[in-house]
């Protein structure tokens, strides 16, 4: 927690050859840091000359005659990524265009390359992550990074940590809410692999592991084709196969929607399966029909005879098959900013079919059903009534809120200071919301790797990493905020809320609105 715990202390010295510098671009807190804590840094490097082979390496950390070896820093390169810039106050939604939005370079993406080559007068970014050992003695450890052209030192940065007695849980453990959706479609056309085959869960692997070690909660599922009418650059498919026999009764098929629960919950994201949707935004609905041999779509307004008899076999079905697999209790029909009078519709058919079911919802809070969410999300610029969130914490509800293009601040676009994604968890905190969604972990565009442009919403709007699991400084610094969310509750569980030592953790948590963020900056 950036303006709350702070983690470790720095110094700094350089020792360069002429012509170079190396600076801190992103230094690490100054303060004590938890051990299993890992906490981040950004270093960039200059020179006037060019530079052919340059790596990058950290020595031991030593505190007297304790260690915390080498193998607990990570360098990496940086690479930058093209977005575009952030206009309007707020709304970064509608149509992008490269003459009224011009382009921006971030260093972004936390690649594995070992070594780079520079142009005289370039400079490179590296990213730094220190792993403190679960049994790292306290005290201040110093360790020094070093730069070398081939063999031959060029470049040296000192730095320190003061390491604490107190240990921190890992975050795939916390009880926070995260709900990032994944787009497995993206990975399979990146990389050019059939869907849903051996290579293309091989190929997801990487990418979901990541998610699962942040501690995602949620499995995000489609139960038809083009629940958000194909906006993303890879359209979310039907994971359920619907057929329509001749005689007019129903057969589903549950294989992919199985192989992928199955998958995630191997990864480790097994606490929720939100099942997008009843309610797509084209209200269109498919299925194969066997009479004649082909794909077929049906258009169903929610509360019709033509939508009851399109979802109600279903929802029975679905509900049978889950409770074989045991998942029925944490599985959740899901709709996304749909309206009051829609939700309605789908909540009275779903009570008659199958009252157990759990429903979840991402968009406005509407009084007149919010008993009836147990998954209930709304955005960052709305505000839950006095009262709400205790009450439905108590019945096991879920309160949350999310981010999405109409803010343009905080957020985790390609132009966002990254330091605005370790603001998120803390704004749940701030809000006593239990968790945060946003609508996109991995949507890919076009060439990912090196354009974040979109055109629909501001770059990065889409995805928070890259392929084959090549994280981001974006999605690096929210976990450091997942880190700081769960280092707050264990301090205010054990403090106590209202107490003299919790005051000012309290005090600092309230500075996490639209308003005092915007005035205090990054």
């Amino acid at each position: 927690m950036r303006k709350i715990l702070v983690l470790a202390t720095l110094f700094a010295s350089l020792a360069c050859r002429a012509g170079i510098r190396v600076e801190w671009t992103s230094p690490l807190p100054d303060c004590r840091v938890w051990r299993c804590e890992t906490i981040n840094a950004s270093v960039s490097f200059n020179s006037s000359e060019k530079v052919e082979g340059l790596t990058v390496e950290s020595g031991d950390l030593i505190s007297g005659t304790s260690v915390i070896s080498a193998s607990c820093v990570k360098l990496n390169f940086l690479s930058y990524i093209t977005g575009d810039e952030l206009l309007e106050q707020y709304n970064q939604c509608g149509g992008r265009d490269t003459v009224n939005y011009k382009a921006v370079r971030a260093a972004d993406m936390i690649d594995g390359r070992a070594s780079v080559n520079l142009e005289a007068g370039q400079s490179q970014p590296v990213w730094m992550s220190v792993k403190i050992p679960f049994d790292a003695a306290p005290g201040r450890y110093r360790g020094t990074i070093r730069f070398r052209e081939g063999e031959k030192e060029i470049a040296s940065l000192e730095y320190s940590v003061r390491v604490c007695d107190r240990v921190l849980p890992p975050i795939s453990t916390s009880p926070f809410h995260l709900d990032l959706w994944q787009n497995p479609y993206a990975v399979a056309r990146y990389h050019g692999v059939p869907l849903w085959s051996r290579e293309h869960f091989e190929r997801m692997e990487p990418v979901m592991k990541l998610l699962a070690d942040a501690g995602q909660k949620v499995v995000t599922a489609t139960i038809m084709d083009r629940p958000w009418n194909g906006q993303t650059e890879d359209p979310f498919g039907p994971m359920v196969t619907k057929i329509k026999r001749v005689d007019g009764s129903w057969l589903y098929d549950y294989t992919i929607f199985d192989k992928w629960v199955e998958f995630m919950s191997s990864l480790g994201i097994d606490g929720q399966i939100n099942c997008y949707t009843l309610i797509p935004w084209a209200l269109t609905f498919d299925y194969f029909d066997q009479a004649t041999d082909s794909k077929a779509t049906i258009y169903a307004e929610p509360g019709s005879a033509e939508y009851e008899s399109y979802w109600g076999s279903f929802i029975k079905d679905f509900a049978a098959h889950l409770k074989t697999k045991g998942w029925f209790g944490k599985t959740y029909i899901a709709m996304d900013e749909r309206p009051e009078k829609s939700m309605k519709a789908a909540l009275a058919l779903i009570k008659k079919v199958e009252p157990e079911f759990k429903v979840a919802l991402a968009g406005n809070y509407h009084e007149s059903i919010a008993d009836d969410i147990d998954d209930l999300c709304i955005a960052f610029g709305a505000e839950y009534p006095e009262g709400v969130v205790g009450s439905r914490r108590a019945k096991g509800q879920i309160s949350t809120y999310y981010t999405c293009c109409a803010e343009k601040f905080p957020n985790t676009f390609i132009a966002s200071n990254p330091l605005e994604a370790s603001w998120l968890p803390l704004v749940a905190l701030s809000r006593d919301v239990d968790g945060y969604l946003r609508w996109a972990y991995n949507s890919w565009t076009e060439n990912p790797v090196k354009d974040a442009r979109f055109r629909s919403w501001a770059a990065g709007d889409c995805y928070m990493v890259y392929p084959d699991g090549v994280s981001s400084v974006r999605f690096e610094r929210l976990k450091e905020g997942l880190q700081d969310y769960l280092k707050a509750v264990i301090l205010l569980e054990e403090w106590g809320r209202g107490t003299k030592k919790s005051a000012g953790l309290e005090k600092a948590l309230k500075t996490f609105t639209r308003e005092e963020l915007e005035k205090n900056g990054p």
